[in-house]
């Protein structure tokens, strides 16, 4: 994990500075020294100041970070959440891509941990999706863990989902799940996408360990949850929103995954200012 985070962040800085930073080699020294604060702007949960650390870094090894707060941390507006110290040529330079990065983090932990609050009452744990920006998608799924939420499966690789189109291709949910069991180990739990009462009916017959209830009214759902009984977990999915969150995880469903939380985040405002030296 920490070699892909590793790339990530130089592939970004690498994106950003191409050949240089014309605009700092033309005003600043290399020599000259100072040092900057990171101040929130906004309220909201901190995620990502060790990657906002580890992005200076990258760049330049003798740049000092230090930290106020940690993550998971409520953070209010006029908050000092760092100091950055050392060649203000560096940190200029990497000023825009560690803040990218720690903007992003803190909204999807803010927003997930909205989402969390929402179904405290309840069994219903939040779990993100795929929908993540290519590229970033270990640093999308970090800052969920960080709001309180779970993250579903990585990739395509580590978890079996048959969608609406596998079943389509297979020639139905039982022919797709009897397909998974023949190449798969017992140990791999199958989910498996449904969209109404008669698919559900079937994926439970066929030994499905996970039931998506996809796009359901909270009526349907509250049908699946007793019919299913507790024989496989449900997860309900789609149009999810925090105004109808609670109502879904009253139904009784296991697992709500929130497409929201990663593909159209608000990035929490956060500044970065030097100070006078």
């Amino acid at each position: 994990m920490e070699k892909i985070i590793s790339e990530i962040i130089k592939n970004s800085l690498r994106e950003d500075l191409g050949a240089g930073d014309i605009t700092t080699h033309a005003t600043v020294s290399t020599q000259k020294k100072g040092s900057a604060l990171a101040m929130a702007k906004d309220v909201f949960v901190l995620a990502g100041i060790n990657i906002f650390e580890a992005t200076f870094k990258c760049l330049d090894q003798n740049i000092n970070v230090k930290k106020f707060i940690k993550d998971g941390s409520k953070v209010k507006r006029g908050d000092i959440i760092a100091e950055v110290s050392g060649s203000l040529a560096s940190i200029l330079m990497a000023e825009r891509v560690s803040l990218n990065f720690l903007q992003r983090m803190c909204g999807i932990a803010t927003l997930t941990h909205r989402y969390v609050r929402a179904v405290r009452k309840t069994k219903a744990r939040i779990l993100d999706t795929r929908k993540t920006v290519p590229g970033l998608r270990v640093l999308d799924k970090m800052a969920v863990k960080t709001g309180g939420g779970q993250n579903h499966r990585f990739g395509l690789y580590d978890g079996v989902l048959i969608k609406d189109n596998h079943i389509e291709a297979a020639g139905g949910i039982t022919a797709a799940v009897n397909a998974q069991r023949k190449k798969l180990s017992r140990s791999m739990k199958i989910e498996v996408e449904t969209r109404n009462l008669d698919e559900v009916r079937e994926a439970v017959d066929c030994g499905a360990d996970i039931i998506m209830l996809d796009n359901m009214s909270v009526s349907a759902m509250k049908r699946a949850v007793s019919f299913v009984a507790g024989r496989a977990f449900l997860e309900a999915s789609g149009n999810v929103s925090l105004k109808n969150v609670t109502d879904i995880a009253a139904t009784g469903v296991d697992f709500i995954s929130v497409g929201e939380l990663t593909h159209s985040v608000r990035a929490a405002d956060i500044s970065l200012k030097i100070k006078a030296c």
